[in-house]
This record gives structure tokens, sequence and C-alpha cells, in this order.
């Protein structure tokens, strides 16, 4: 089953980052600000656009500094408890991940195997260990897509 942007799904977003999304033509719009941290992020998704010669879902991040995009995203965890959002895409037996933080912070990943996710994260270097950690919110999402 392929993965789509729902208005459930902008809801659940919208309520952990604590914004509302702007609905422009195919596009929703929104714009994270932390004045205390001098921060502000803007998220663009874009659900089932053209991407070369395939239909996918587009994430895109802008702040002052830079620019992020996650291409074929295929999913996202909404977490309430951390206060972020993590959308995710996967290729293979590789993951890549955005993680959006309601303070308008956000982190990125990817070409992460897979296998990092339900591995023992103490054995992992602490450069590696950072993103199994991140991304294995959605290891539960991953291990349902594999049984379909």
């Amino acid at each position: 089953m392929k993965f789509k942007f729902t208005d459930k799904s902008f809801a659940e977003i919208e309520k952990v980052l604590e914004t509302k999304f702007a609905k422009r033509s195919g596009q929703y719009r929104a714009v994270l600000l932390n004045s205390a941290q001098g921060r502000k992020l803007s998220i663009e998704i874009y659900p089932e656009i053209p991407i070369g010669e395939k239909k996918g879902n587009l994430v895109s991040i802008f702040t002052p500094s830079a620019h992020i995009q996650l291409h074929f995203c295929t999913g996202y965890v909404a977490s309430d408890m951390l206060g972020e959002v993590t959308f995710f895409g996967e290729y293979q037996d590789r993951l890549s991940g955005i993680v959006v933080e309601k303070q308008a912070a956000y982190s990125a990943f990817t070409n992460v195997d897979s296998k990092l996710l339900s591995g023992d994260f103490t054995k992992l270097a602490p450069e590696v260990m950072l993103s199994g950690i991140a991304l294995s919110l959605a290891e539960p999402l991953l291990e349902k897509n594999e049984a379909k």
C-alpha cells in the first residue's frame, strides 16, 4: 500500500508542531518560529507530485541557512511526547529521514542501514548511534509496510 498524506495526517502534524498548514494548489506550507532561540523554519509538503518520471511525496524544509528535501516520503511519525515529527523515505534496505521539532529545529539523516534501527545501539559508535535512535521511531511502520 502506497503512503498518502491525508487531512488526518496534516491535523496530526499540526497538533504536534503547534502550527497550521496553509494549502495552495497542492502544496501545504507551515512556519515554525522560536523567537527565544532566534529560529525560523518553514515546512512544505507536496503530496503526490511528479518527481522525475514517477509520482511521490516531497517534504521540503527551509531555514535561513539551509534547504533540505526528502523525495518520495513514505511515511511519518508524529510524537506528542517528543514534540517532533519524523518524515522518512525507504529505498531497498536504506532509510532517510527529516526530524522536525516544534521549536523550529530539524535533523536530517540519509542512507541509513535499516538494520541499525533494531540493533543494539550500545554497540554502535556514537556518530552512528544517533541516526539509528532518531529513525527507530519509524521502525513499526516499516514492519507494517513489509507485511502487506
